[in-house]
């Protein structure tokens, strides 16, 4: 199986290549960012990095035919390239929105283009506060989170014109990590008052590669899916 990983720089970019490399059915791992991307420390057992890939782009709107040369053939991507909610403040809305919309939207088309694997499973990582109703009104930052659901429904009705691909949106809450305090402390808040659960990054990143790997279980994928998912993949860490 040929993966994309697109944001492969980041938080969880970075451990989807991790567990990536140890994983028996990816045979090629396209690690999609604006800068190289180097094998992760520390790998698990099996881990195999001739399997990396990385490919250096300028823009998440723009992929050159070098680019394109790369997701040919390709079988799924996991899309995480955003700009988060609490660092969407210091940004003009418009370029949140091109970061977190536009981006996968011409990232999806141009992975079409390339002509990859039918069919092609494209799993966009969005959060627990995305809203797709228009005519609703989210308690948390209203503009962004609608954003993020109107993301998710242009990616579907993209799958449906262009055929042969298969969206899902996956929807965590909080993400935390081992060893990372102030994450961790928000999740519990998160909890308290919302009632969404967290979940760490291993637990998350090893879901979603499941996902696309062994085929979309439901749509959209919300915290509590992912936390059940990841509870049945014994894992070598």
């Amino acid at each position: 199986m040929k993966l994309i990983v697109a944001g492969a720089t980041g938080f969880v970019g970075r451990e989807i290549i991790r567990q990536s490399l140890s994983h028996p059915k990816i045979t090629t791992v396209v690690a999609l960012a604006r800068s190289h991307v180097a094998v992760p420390e520390p790998l698990t057992a099996g881990s195999d990095s001739s399997k990396l890939k990385s490919v250096v782009i300028k823009d998440y709107e723009v992929y050159p035919d070098e680019a394109k040369k790369e997701f040919a053939g390709a079988n799924a991507c996991i899309w995480t390239v955003a700009i988060t909610p609490s660092k969407s403040k210091t940004y003009d809305f418009e370029e949140v929105r091109r970061i977190c919309q536009t981006s996968a939207i011409a990232g999806l088309r141009s992975m079409h283009e390339a002509g990859t694997a039918t069919p092609f499973r494209f799993l966009y990582m969005s959060g627990a506060a995305a809203e797709r109703d228009p005519n609703k009104t989210p308690k948390f930052m209203p503009e962004y989170s609608l954003m993020r659901g109107e993301a998710e429904n242009q990616l579907l009705a993209l799958a449906r014109e262009l055929g042969g691909i298969e969206v899902a949106a996956a929807k965590p809450g909080i993400i935390t990590a081992s060893g990372q305090f102030t994450r961790s402390v928000m999740g519990a808040m998160v909890r308290l008052i919302s009632g969404i659960p967290s979940i760490d990054v291993v637990d998350l990143v090893a879901a979603m590669i499941d996902q696309v790997v062994e085929g979309f279980e439901k749509e959209p994928l919300m915290p509590e899916d992912l936390i059940k998912i990841a509870g049945t993949i014994p894992r070598a860490m």
